[in-house]
């Protein structure tokens, strides 16, 4: 697979309740949930405030990053973990959905058979690889049946849709897990922490790598850097963010800074305004996130 179309889902839903005000790094098994089976396992993340945005000294940084500002984030959960392959295997067999190829050339793409079987862009997948070769409207489609699943599971929710993709900001507060380094790990790429051209695992420059391969952050978030590109929830607004969009007005979506296994150590950071995509684009993954009303 040509890893510079990989990329994921990343999505979110919102939290009934507050959470703390502090993150508490020890204790994030005591903030994960899931909702239904076929729910993603999802992390209390607390409120708090933080500087958007890199500082112009910051290797690897990019003039759209800039100029930081602070902005204050309300009590969410995001999924532990991008969706995985398999995960968005069980999305296609259960409604037959069909993914546009991400490389119409080659035919690269998900593919339905009949009697509700599905099959993954290349011929062996890791299940728990994170899902890519997928558009924004990929993932929407994929939380709408979450969304659906989850209110047959609490009726309680009534006409509500909980799940959906995360803002920028969102992700990069998540990402950041109240560090203010270029990664959430420290200032230097360091060796075994992320999946990219440098970051000294075994998958750099070659595969993609499963989702829980790396140790999470403080806020109990696994693979926010490197490995693939997450979609966010942002429309094609011009603001400073490297996760924005280059697509035109109507159109929605971006890619977050989590960059793929090819990318260099320099885009490995908790906000890199390296790349934009279009909402068109097939290059980003998906992860989930909830909001208190």
């Amino acid at each position: 697979m040509n890893l510079r179309l990989a990329a994921a889902l990343a999505l979110a839903v919102l939290l009934g309740g507050q959470a703390p005000n502090n993150p508490a790094p020890g204790k994030a098994a005591d903030r994960e949930f899931q909702e239904c089976p076929e729910c993603l396992q999802m992390v209390g993340i607390p409120a708090g405030k933080f500087l958007m945005g890199s500082p112009a000294h910051e290797p690897g940084r990019f003039d759209s990053e800039g100029p930081q500002h602070a902005v204050t984030i309300k009590a969410f959960a995001l999924s532990k973990y991008p969706v995985t392959s398999e995960q968005f295997l069980a999305f296609l067999a259960a409604t037959g959905y069909q993914p546009q190829p991400c490389n119409p050339l080659l035919m690269l793409g998900w593919k339905q058979f009949k009697r509700g079987l599905a099959a993954t862009p290349t011929d062996v997948e890791p299940p728990r690889w994170p899902a890519v070769c997928l558009d924004w409207k990929d993932a929407e489609a994929f939380i709408a049946w979450v969304n659906q699943k989850a209110r047959a599971a609490h009726p309680e929710i009534g006409n509500r849709n909980p799940y959906r993709l995360p803002s920028e900001a969102e992700w990069e507060y998540a990402a950041r897990a109240g560090t203010t380094t270029a990664r959430w790990w420290g200032q230097d790429i360091g060796s075994g922490h992320a999946n990219c051209n440098g970051c000294g695992s075994q998958w750099d420059n070659r595969l993609l790598g499963p989702v829980d391969a790396f140790a999470p952050n403080a806020f109990g978030l696994a693979g926010m850097l490197g490995n693939a590109w997450e979609w966010t929830a942002d429309s094609g607004i011009p603001v400073m963010s490297a996760r924005r969009p280059t697509a035109g007005p109507g159109q929605k979506g971006s890619a977050p800074a989590t960059p793929s296994a090819a990318a260099p150590g320099t885009m490995c950071r908790s906000l890199s305004a390296a790349r934009r995509v279009s909402a068109r684009q097939r290059t980003a993954r998906t992860r989930i996130m909830i909001i208190p009303h």
